[in-house]
């Protein structure tokens, strides 16, 4: 894998159809390059056990069928920490593949060539 890539979502249950989009850049995107999604505001209610569940824009595919292949493809998914903080999310509230980690991983990421989608 020679491209990366770096998808921001920051949409979830508020707004199912934007968050789909990311998910769908990711897990496309996950399939030649190495990719991580850092998932920021109201994406971090993806990243819980079960949050994903009836989470479908019209039209879509769901949610969880995305980031489920993006995992399996081995993207990988970063939270924010702040965000997590302030919705009270712990590191064993994840679905498993999901970090919290901040900007550092993310510029870091962005410095070593990742580009940014969407």
């Amino acid at each position: 894998m020679s491209e990366k890539y770096l998808i921001n979502c920051a949409d979830g249950r508020d707004n199912p159809e934007k968050a789909t989009i990311a998910f769908i850049l990711a897990f496309t995107a996950s399939k030649d390059g190495e990719t991580a999604v850092f998932v920021t505001a109201g994406g971090a209610d993806l990243c819980v056990k079960g949050g994903t569940t009836g989470v479908q824009a019209t039209g879509y595919e769901p949610v969880a069928t995305l980031l489920d292949g993006f995992l399996a493809n081995g993207g990988r998914i970063w939270l924010c920490p702040a965000c997590a903080k302030a919705r009270g999310i712990s590191q064993n509230d994840l679905v498993d593949g999901v970090e919290i980690a901040g900007a550092p991983r993310t510029m870091a990421f962005l410095a070593a060539g990742a580009r940014t989608l969407m």
